[in-house]
């Protein structure tokens, strides 16, 4: 037997008119929409307690007890339950630097909220999950605590891809940003180079890159720091938090959970908290390819060698972040994101600084 659908009590009060008529009983959800025009008192007054519950109503003696019958027509108009999850997110959580969560009762959570079982690989719930959209957001978005990473795939080989100790972006970009960065160097002395002629023997030496090459490059770098920050700021606030804009169907849940939701379901685990490489990958591709279309090949590495850098710094402070001691800037910003996690995460979607939540009116306080 197929499991209900499970229903938020934000996907019942959307529901509230002539076009959608949801309403609640005995945390039963029902669309009585089809009901309207036949019954018994108008539509007038059903409408009256759309998006609401009607339990109280139907079995009041003084006002209009419903017969046994109007229970059973009741239910065949239901189309799913009411779970009405505990929250961990308080508009009143005051950001403390030391803050240590206590870890989660995996069966207590699972056997009161109805959501993931965390004992069991992830993915394949949320792909055969039967909860709205809204319900997912509600409960994806209130933090849980392990130990230990939980799995979102059953096959080792697979999970491998997703779990990443933060040195490795350094590792893995560091050369990769150096290189672009002399390629750009080399670019700006004679622009009939390209990224081959780099790999040659015997390999051009800084000394003998012109200096006017740095007063060109230099300024291309620091741009893609201003770069990076803003995207950092546009993909965290309208790709990562896409909330709103999320089709309600369990493949487009699939791929939030993998993109970000799973970091704010779970934002102490210590080997989700920098993003692979392949999924970095996968992101920047579009990027890198657009600034080579816009800017010639010398200004473009160079730009791209500033955003990667400041991406690199951006990975390992959001993991300083959740897990280090920081100085007093750091402590703030460290406060800022955790206040992102626990208090609202509508706001405040800086990591490395404030700048672009004060510029676009989203800075969380």
């Amino acid at each position: 037997m197929s499991q209900p659908r499970i229903f938020a009590p934000a996907d019942v009060k959307k529901r509230a008119s002539r076009k959608a008529c949801w309403v609640t009983s005995e945390n039963n959800v029902y669309d009585i929409t089809p009901f309207l025009d036949d019954h018994p008192g108008g539509e007038a007054f059903l409408l009256q307690y759309a998006g609401r519950d009607l339990e109280d109503v139907m079995t009041d003696k003084f006002w209009h007890e419903h017969s046994p019958s109007a229970f059973e027509m009741l239910e065949d108009f239901k189309i799913g339950v009411l779970v009405q999850g505990e929250s961990t997110v308080s508009d009143d959580w005051v950001p403390d630097e030391n803050f240590h969560p206590d870890e989660t009762n995996t069966k207590a959570d699972f056997d009161k909220n109805k959501f993931l079982d965390l004992s069991k690989p992830l993915l394949a719930q949320v792909w055969s999950a039967p909860w709205s959209k809204e319900y997912y957001l509600e409960q994806v978005h209130n933090p849980r605590h392990l130990k230990e990473s939980a799995r979102l795939f059953g096959y080792d080989f697979l999970e491998a891809f997703t779990r990443t100790k933060w040195f490795v972006v350094p590792l893995f970009w560091g050369p990769i940003t150096g290189f672009l960065f002399y390629l750009s160097l080399l670019q700006f002395t004679d622009s009939s180079i390209v990224a081959g002629d780099i790999l040659q023997w015997p390999l051009p030496r800084l000394p003998t890159v012109a200096s006017s090459a740095f007063a060109k490059t230099i300024p291309c770098f620091l741009l893609g720091n201003l770069i990076w920050t803003l995207l950092e700021y546009g993909l965290h606030r309208f790709l990562f938090h896409i909330d709103d804009y999320l089709p309600d169907a369990n493949w487009a849940l699939m791929l939030h959970f993998l993109l970000h939701g799973v970091h704010h379901y779970l934002p102490m685990d210590r080997l989700r908290l920098v993003m692979p490489p392949l999924l970095f990958f996968v992101l920047e591709t579009p990027f890198t390819r657009l600034a080579h279309l816009i800017f010639p090949k010398a200004v473009a590495n160079g730009i791209i060698a500033g955003a990667f850098t400041f991406y690199i710094l951006y990975d390992c402070m959001h993991y300083a972040l959740h897990h280090t001691r920081l100085p007093q800037y750091l402590t703030e910003m460290k406060r800022y994101h955790l206040a992102h996690h626990y208090k609202n995460f509508e706001l405040g979607f800086g990591v490395t600084s404030k700048l672009w939540d004060w510029c676009f009116n989203t800075l969380l306080v």
